[in-house]
């Protein structure tokens, strides 16, 4: 474990002010506890490596390859099959539709005859997963405020040829920059 940072008396006394209001929380685990105050010392310290971002820059045309300059896939199945069994889908699925009349996760905005764009990413996978013989995962990172309507969402796909799984993103208190309260 590295060593604590050294705070001046006033930083140390937010900090601690902090951690008595962050360990109250029930809605984040122990380990999101952690990881936030961890980075908020690290703030406070000056720890933090700053982005300088002079250094950053639009990628050179010769780290890019243009998609017509790829090499063609294999014609034969099995390659294909081969690599797709290296594939996940992973979806961002934490946002609300809510600018979009949606009460639920924007996921399940209906976009054409009647299917919603989950129900097109499930039927774009599960005919990967027909025609190569793969199983090709969707996963599907929730907020807490989508998680438990997506839970409840992919039961409908029990029967799919298709594996979903779910996980939270993470979520992090929200403070005041002058006092930390």
């Amino acid at each position: 474990m590295s060593p604590v940072p050294a705070l001046s008396p006033a930083d140390a006394e937010k900090l601690a002010n902090l951690k008595s209001a962050v360990s109250s929380l029930t809605q984040i685990s122990d380990n999101e506890k952690s990881g936030f105050l961890n980075l908020v010392t690290r703030y406070l310290s000056g720890e933090a490596q700053h982005v300088e971002w002079s250094k950053i820059q639009t990628p050179t045309d010769d780290v890019v390859v243009p998609y017509d300059k790829l090499a063609p896939l294999s014609e034969d199945p099995a390659e294909t099959k081969k690599l797709l069994d290296k594939l996940v889908v992973l979806k961002l699925n934490g946002g609300l539709g809510t600018t979009m009349g949606c009460t639920g996760p924007k996921s399940v905005i209906e976009v054409r005859n009647g299917l919603t764009f989950l129900d097109l990413i499930v039927k774009q996978i599960e005919a990967l997963n027909t025609k190569y013989g793969c199983t090709v995962p969707l996963l599907l990172m929730n907020s807490f405020n989508t998680h438990d309507d997506t839970a409840k969402i992919v039961e409908k796909y029990s029967n799919s040829n298709i594996e979903i799984h779910t996980f939270n993103q993470s979520q992090y208190p929200r403070m005041v920059i002058e006092d930390f309260a």
